[in-house]
């Protein structure tokens, strides 16, 4: 089966590939040293400072065969490869929601990246597949839980 493509901003690729590298390089060293403390403390049937320490490890190095994975099937999306007259995917959104009369800016990234608590959204997200492939001036209905909202797109920016 193909592995999946991962679309990420050259932000998104940098902060992907420091978090590997911390991962490999400090946590790593770590948690061996947290085990290896843990085992000095004699009985391992009964040692949850063990037991912490290895579940942990096993987070890491999922978290670490993860992010490789991510970084084998990424593509980066590039300025040149953006236009500022259709949203996609590295574009900034400033969209009116018209129900509310509220304006509000959005990030389109690669789910890999999507941060909602600074407006970056996933371009497989409701909103993101709102606006995706949509102009300046278009209204947008988005289904989101609580029902439908609608936006008017007001401008498109490429950083």
């Amino acid at each position: 089966m193909a592995e999946k493509e991962v679309i990420l901003t050259a932000a998104g690729l940098q902060k992907l590939e420091e978090e590997l590298e911390q991962l490999k390089t400090v946590k790593r060293r770590q948690v061996a040293e947290r085990i290896k403390e843990a085992i000095s403390f004699g009985d391992l049937s009964e040692n949850s400072e063990y037991e912490e320490a290895k579940n942990e490890q096993a987070f890491i190095e999922g978290r670490i065969i993860t992010l490789e994975k991510m970084l084998r099937n990424a593509r980066v999306i590039t300025g040149e490869e953006l236009d500022t007259g259709i949203v996609s995917i590295g574009s900034t959104v400033r969209v009116k929601d018209l129900e509310f009369n509220e304006e509000m800016e959005f990030k389109i990234v690669g789910s890999a990246e999507s941060d909602p608590m600074q407006n970056k959204i996933s371009n497989e997200s409701p909103v993101g597949l709102a606006l995706i492939g949509k102009s300046k001036g278009s209204t947008v209905d988005v289904n989101v839980p609580a029902g439908v909202v609608r936006y008017e797109i007001l401008e498109i920016k490429v950083d």
